[in-house]
Order: structure tokens, then sequence, then C-alpha cells
């Protein structure tokens, strides 16, 4: 579980390259290119050689614009994050209300089934059986993310695709030189081209479940999961237009160092280890401070490994839901949820009348 202070480290952040992108030749035969010389004569004319191709784990990446871009282009994104987080905690509130229901309905019909499997033969063997019994041994935090891990494994084999790799790169990238601004803030958030990259962050994920579905329920975490990719992403944005670097990132860093820092933020003398050097111990709330001040460093010193502007705005706002954003929001969903109630019992009512 606190392997992740040692991922975070060394290799969950998206990574960066940038490399052209060749377009796609058609039936028509290619003009030849001139002959380059040999990097020998290129030394001796005593300018530098191409650069050597190197390797990473990102995407690559097609030619960056020219210019820089307006400020103005971090209006819409500003308006979606607002936008997408009160949707987000909405959704949950009205989905936390079905679930509740749907619960008090099938009690009698939970209660009959258990019934009929007593009477009825059991199968031996039956992979079905196996799997059922493997999915209820999981706790309700494991659960809660083995949607999240498929969407992430799907979108990862989506890269291995030539044919996608324009469409994965538009929007499966978020660059606020972008044509494309709104739609990558969360899509981004699912998105991994390194299977290394996307093993570390779903190990990290994994680990941090329990604790924090335990803390917030299962329907709340994911409102701030998603919630804080969007949140995550605009401060990238923020602060790539205040640099003038632009540069695609991608993976699911943002989201995790939220759930990370509010499980850190609520128990703060929670003992954590490194996966390799289990012997070393240190407290959750030492490993929130060391993680965010790394983070502050590279933002402010201009490391380009990892996107540490995202970061901290998933950190922060990790820390501030846990403090004050539950209070202030989760606390207050009674009136969309009365709202919703009564929408639901006048077209049930109505479905009813009709049905008479």
């Amino acid at each position: 579980m606190a392997w992740w202070c040692w991922a975070r480290a060394r290799g969950p952040r998206p990574h960066r390259l940038t490399v052209l992108l060749e377009p796609r030749q058609g039936f028509r035969r290619a003009r030849p290119r001139p002959e380059e010389p040999p990097p020998a004569a290129t030394a001796a004319e005593g300018r530098p050689g191409p650069p050597a191709p190197r390797r990473s784990l990102c995407p690559p990446a097609p030619t960056p614009r020219a210019g820089r871009p307006s400020p103005r282009r971090l209006v819409r994104p500003l308006l979606f994050a607002v936008g997408f987080t009160g949707a987000a905690f909405g959704s949950a509130a009205i989905w936390q209300y079905e679930s509740l229901k749907s619960r008090v309905q099938s009690y009698l019909e939970d209660a009959r089934a258990d019934w009929m499997d007593k009477i009825r033969p059991q199968k031996r063997g039956d992979f079905r059986k196996q799997v059922n019994s493997w999915w209820n041994n999981l706790t309700e935090g494991q659960r809660t993310v083995t949607g999240i891990i498929a969407a992430n494994v799907f979108v990862f084999c989506l890269w291995r695709l030539p044919g996608m790799r324009r469409i994965m790169f538009t929007y499966f990238t978020s660059d606020p030189s972008s044509r494309a601004l709104c739609s990558p803030m969360l899509l981004s958030t699912f998105s991994h081209f390194s299977l290394f990259h996307m093993a570390a962050n779903m190990y990290v994920l994994w680990s941090f479940s329990s604790s924090i579905v335990s803390l917030l329920g299962c329907e709340q975490f994911m409102a701030v999961y998603l919630s804080a990719g969007v949140i995550s992403t605009f401060v990238s944005y923020v602060a790539k237009m205040a640099t003038g670097r632009f540069e695609p990132s991608l993976g699911a860093s943002g989201a995790i160092m939220a759930v990370l820092a509010a499980v850190c933020t609520k128990m703060p003398e929670a003992k954590l280890a490194i996966i390799f050097l289990p012997m070393f111990t240190f407290t959750a709330g030492s490993a929130l401070k060391a993680i965010i001040a790394f983070d502050t460093a590279g933002l402010a010193l201009g490391w380009r490994l990892f996107d540490h502007a995202a970061h901290l705005g998933g950190a922060l706002f990790g820390i501030w839901y846990v403090t004050y954003g539950h209070e202030l929001i989760w606390k207050n969903r009674e009136p969309m949820v009365k709202a919703w109630h009564e929408m639901r019992t006048k077209n049930t009512g109505r479905g009813g009348g009709k049905s008479n």
C-alpha cells in the first residue's frame, strides 16, 4: 500500500516525449529525400549532427505549435472544471439515493434467492461460482476501483492500435496548446502509454482503495476521483501557460494524488512503508509532506520529468475536500436528493395511473 510513495517519486507521473509523427503515405511514390552527410562529415564542418533517437514511455508527440497561445484559452477549461465537478457530485448524490433504494427493495429478493440456493443442488467446479467467490471476497473499495482499472486497461490497449494514434494523442493527452481542451481533461486521467506507468498507478489506486472508500463511500469517492483528475489537469494547464512549456501530459497521477492526500490527511499517524524496503516505515503525514515538497521544488525549479503542477493540484484538492469540501458539498446535497425523490415519485405515480 505504501509503495505509492516509491512509485510517486519514480514513475507514475505522465512522462513526455517530443517526436514527429510521420504522415501516412498513400499509393504515390514518395519523393526522394536528399542524402544527409554522415556524422563524421557533419562534425568536420563544425555543425552538430542530428540528435540520437531516445526511448521514452510516452506517446510520440506531433510538431509543437508555433507561437504562444492566448491565456483566454483557459476560460473554457475553467468553466468545464467547475461544471464537471458540480455534475460529478450531483450524480454521486443521486447514485447513492438510488443505491440505498435498490438495497431496500432487493432485501426480500436476496433472502428468497438464498433460500432457493439451499434447496437447489450446488454445482462444483463452476467457473462462475469461483468468480463470484473472488468478487465477494474483495473489499468495497477494491470492487469500486475495478471499473477504473478496467477502463485504464482498455485505453492502454487503444494506444497499441496504430490507426488510433492521432485520435488518442488529440483527446487522451492534455495540453493547453492542443486543438481539444476540455475532453482531454477527463480522458487523459484514464490514459497511459507505458505499461509500467499504468501498472504503477493502478497498483497504488488498488492499495489505497479500501481506505478511501471506507472514509467517503464509493459514490463520494468516484466524484472526488473524477473531479480531482479534471482539476489537476486544469492546474497543469495554468502552469504550462505561465511557464510557456507546452508538452502533453497523461496519466491518473493527479487523481491518485488526491486519494493519497485525503487518506494521509485523515490518518496522518498511519504507518507506511516502501514495498521494496519494508523495514523502513514512516507516517502518512510525513510522506505527504515529502511528496508535496518534492513537487513544489520540481515546479519552482522547472523540472520536466513529471507534471508537478498536476501533482500539486490533485494533492491540494484532496486535502481541501476532506478538510472543508465534505462539509460544504456533500453534507449539503439534501436539496438535490429531495428534488430527485419528488421527481421520481411523480413519474412513478403517473406511470401507475396509466397502467391502471
